[in-house]
């Protein structure tokens, strides 16, 4: 590889220049090679020091070692510990989900097996790329990218207890949460940033507020908004389902506002779960006022709108018409295809 680093001279790019597409296109800026000084070379010379001897993972890693020598994920010990956290912790969980998958394969531990509180404000991307079986909580409050790439793991983001803040009207974690997670939970006590849900595609994420762009390119799993929307929410969205609650048509991106609709009592009888799991993650207080007058006169579920988008509905509906037939696993996928090429 250190031999053909840098040497763009030696690729072809007739087929790329040629394809009608890129008819016009001139690589020569991007494919040029500057001048080196005398003795220097075009490939990494000096090795990279991410200081990961000093990450808190290491920590993490011991205090789960109970869980991470079973023979079996189904012979895990469960593992509890408290931790406190600063935010220079990045990507804290990260090298523990690691070893959680290189021991036990991407089906992770069961549920909550490694079960971590930690307090303080957490540095960025708190959560990235956790598996099933770990469950991070946070008391306090964290940075950008939580739940990045998030695959089957949980993680409870609140304020501190102490703290005498109305949580529902203040930030508790920043920007781009949940940037293409595949799978697992976040809940949130407070309101989030820009970019909520930004390229989800498994996760189940609960927020009491967003900024602007939620829910942008979305692609499958499920957003639930218990509080305001900053504005061009579900720009570019292709999948997944987002439950908001006082949702301003205004703010919704102008290609998605026929995707909005009302909810099934199917999607009211799961959202009262979500809602109620919400309260007893986080000791949510607008969780509480809602599940309250949840049956109530004053219409809880009519303040919430859902927004599918409308090819990811006809998929759904293709999957559940061909397994109510008893179609096979592949005829199936063959429908749902049919159903996303026709929209």
């Amino acid at each position: 590889l250190d031999e053909a680093i840098g040497h763009t001279e030696l690729l072809d790019t007739s087929r790329a220049v040629d394809h009608w597409k890129a008819q016009g296109f001139d690589l020569a800026p991007l494919l040029h090679v500057p001048e080196l000084p005398e003795g220097a070379v075009l490939h990494q010379a000096v090795p990279q020091d991410h200081g990961l001897e000093k990450a808190l993972d290491n920590q993490l890693i011991k205090l789960a070692a109970d869980a991470l020598q079973a023979d079996t994920a189904e012979q895990a010990e469960p593992v509890r510990a408290q931790v406190a956290i600063r935010n220079v912790n990045r990507t804290v969980g990260t090298m523990l989900g690691h070893e959680v998958t290189k021991k036990f394969g991407g089906a992770g531990l069961p549920d909550d097996t490694i079960d971590i509180t930690f307090t303080g404000s957490a540095g960025q991307s708190f959560g990235a790329f956790v598996p099933r079986g770990i469950t991070l909580r946070l008391e306090g409050d964290a940075n950008d990218y939580v739940g990045k790439g998030l695959s089957g793991g949980r993680l409870v983001v609140r304020p501190d207890r102490g703290a005498d803040h109305l949580a529902e009207f203040s930030a508790i974690a920043g920007n781009t949460l949940a940037y293409g997670a595949t799978g697992g939970e976040i809940f949130l006590r407070g309101r989030v940033g820009e970019r909520f849900c930004v390229r989800n595609s498994g996760a189940l994420v609960v927020s009491e507020g967003v900024g602007d762009h939620g829910c942008e390119y979305m692609t499958g799993g499920a957003a639930v908004v218990l509080g305001t929307t900053g504005r061009n929410f579900g720009a570019g969205m292709s999948g997944g389902t987002a439950y908001v609650i006082d949702l301003d048509l205004a703010n919704v991106n102008a290609g998605l506002r026929g995707a909005v609709e009302e909810l099934t009592d199917d999607d009211k009888a799961w959202l009262h779960e979500v809602v109620r799991r919400h309260q007893e993650e986080t000791g949510s207080t607008v969780a509480a006022k809602l599940l309250a007058d949840w049956d109530g006169p004053d219409g809880v579920l009519s303040r919430f709108s859902k927004v599918l988008p409308a090819t990811y509905k006809a998929v759904l509906a293709a999957k559940d018409a061909a397994e109510r037939a008893g179609l096979s696993e592949s005829e199936t996928h063959e429908k749902m295809m049919e159903a996303a090429t026709n929209g």
